[in-house]
């Protein structure tokens, strides 16, 4: 969000991050020579070359990541046993001539029975709770979260069952209040509100469930059944959950909207593996006893990391932001004061920021196809369809067209006001400027006067000539008025008086 006072953001948001902050840029250099593993060259040939300049080229997307939290400690439900989940990767994306910033959290761990794999996605990743129950637990989030550090200490928490401060929050400022462990997360980055000083701020934009990848290996996945995978793929609980009828069909399989069957048979490296998408999330299912399936170099684990999480994070980078255009817009319109001239003014910029900042996004980070790959070419277009971002493109398009527009009309509309006022100031001075100048006539033979005299008439008739002028302009649209009265030869002559008389008409 821009700072106070100011109509835009700031051109480059990660700069104000500080340099005492916890987030520390990942620059080449990091990632180059030994630490530069063959699963980031595969990652790199992957794409095509126009979305390669979006995802390594200079500047255009800056990666900020934190190191001090390396575990969470979760509750599900009210007492459940705590489970501690390992944290792999946080990260803060920024992209350059968009001001949207993804937060990036990579957490996992093992052995653990599928109902309870499927409630802890069901839970982890919601910015705050949907309610609470009659006894005061927050429903359908983390009962408790907790951020560890390497040696186990506790660095946040959540504050979930605080049910009091969430309901005074949308009270008091109209927004949601994002949970406490997730706003520790993004500091020094503070949530938009009223009152709010820090010099990076930010909006949601997005569904309080956040976008949601998941690796599973399991045991046996060709055991799995429509509705274990139905569950998955809409990450709605266990199979029992009434949300996965969403992917339910007659009979024994799945929704092939929202499956990718590629590799599910008995054969290939990866025996049994499934892909299920459903825009919100991305699920795969594999064999745990597959090499391959789970190797982090080469195998489908390396490309969920990697090419299966880019193509699933430009998705959602394209939603929000459309999004955040449609945010924008609406703002502008919400603080527009049409009898207040500052405020148009102000509504102008801002329509016109967005216009070039939506041209930017157009050219820079809106894509149909980004790889020839087929598998990432299906992933990304099941994507892009359960999203629905071609029909959300060309509604911000309309409705950014139609304000660029208005804007356009509305300058073309006061150009030509401004142009009849001239016309008019022009054509009753002529009448002065014929009338004494006609053949050289003066009125007052002052040319040998003394210069006090000379200048008393010049400043004199300089007075009385502005004063005209500008009472001219005044009237300049009811003499207008007069003056398409007077040439319409269809009018009588007491018509035309009477519009002349409405000059001076209160």
């Amino acid at each position: 969000m821009p700072p106070d006072g100011a109509e835009r953001a700031h051109a480059r948001p990660w700069e104000l991050l500080g340099a005492d902050a916890l987030w520390r840029e990942v620059t080449s250099a990091q990632d180059a020579g030994v630490a530069f593993q063959e699963r980031y060259y595969t990652e790199f040939v992957s794409f095509l070359p126009y979305v390669l300049r979006f995802l390594f080229g200079a500047g255009q997307r800056r990666i900020f990541r934190r190191r001090d939290i390396a575990q969470v400690r979760v509750v599900a439900q009210p007492g459940a046993a705590p489970r501690v989940l390992d944290v792999h990767n946080l990260c803060l994306h920024f992209f350059f001539d968009v001001d949207i910033v993804l937060l990036v959290m990579e957490v996992g761990t093992a052995d653990l029975p599928l109902a309870e794999a499927q409630d802890l996605l069901y839970r982890f990743g919601r910015a705050y709770p949907a309610g609470w129950d009659e006894h005061g637990n927050a429903l359908h989030c983390m009962h408790g979260v907790e951020w560890l550090d390497a040696e186990g200490c506790l660095l946040a928490q959540s504050d979930a069952q605080e049910r009091q401060a969430f309901i005074e929050q949308v009270v008091r400022h109209q927004a949601p209040r994002i949970a406490s462990h997730w706003r520790f997360l993004l500091e020094p980055m503070v949530p938009d509100a009223a009152g709010a000083t820090a010099a990076l701020r930010y909006r949601q934009v997005e569904y309080y469930r956040m976008p949601m990848m998941a690796y599973l290996a399991v045991d046996r996945p060709g055991a799995l059944d429509a509705e274990d995978f139905a569950a998955l793929g809409t990450v709605a609980g266990t199979s029992s959950a009434p949300a996965a009828d969403a992917l339910r069909v007659q009979g024994d399989g799945i929704d092939r909207r929202f499956a990718y069957d590629r590799f599910w048979c008995a054969g290939g490296a990866a025996p049994f593996t499934r892909y299920i998408c459903s825009g919100y999330a991305l699920v795969v299912v594999g064999d745990a006893n597959s090499p391959f399936f789970c190797c982090k170099e080469r195998g489908v684990l390396s490309q969920f990391r990697h090419q299966h999480f880019l193509l699933f994070m430009i998705a959602h980078l394209q939603k929000a932001s459309l999004l955040m255009f449609s945010d924008r817009l609406a703002e502008a319109l919400t603080q527009l004061q049409v009898a207040d001239a500052d405020s148009v003014r102000s509504f102008k910029r801002r329509i016109r920021y967005a216009f070039e900042s939506f041209l930017r996004f157009t050219h820079r980070y809106w894509f149909t196809e980004i790889s020839d790959q087929q598998q990432i070419r299906a992933l990304f277009r099941m994507c892009g369809q359960h999203l629905d971002l071609e029909r959300a493109y060309a509604e911000v398009k309309t409705r950014v067209a139609d304000m660029n527009g208005y804007l356009e009309a509305d300058s073309l509309r006061r150009q030509a006001n401004t142009v009849v006022r001239l016309t008019v100031v022009t054509i009753f001075g002529m009448i002065g400027t014929i009338t004494t100048g006609f053949l050289g006539m003066n009125l007052l033979a002052e040319a040998d006067a003394p210069m006090s005299h000379r200048m008393g008439f010049f400043i004199a008739v300089f007075g009385v000539t502005t004063a005209l002028t500008v009472y001219t302009m005044a009237k300049s649209k009811r003499l207008s008025d007069f003056l398409d009265a007077l040439s319409d030869e269809r009018l009588p002559v007491w018509t035309k008086l009477k519009a002349l008389a409405a000059v001076w008409r209160s």
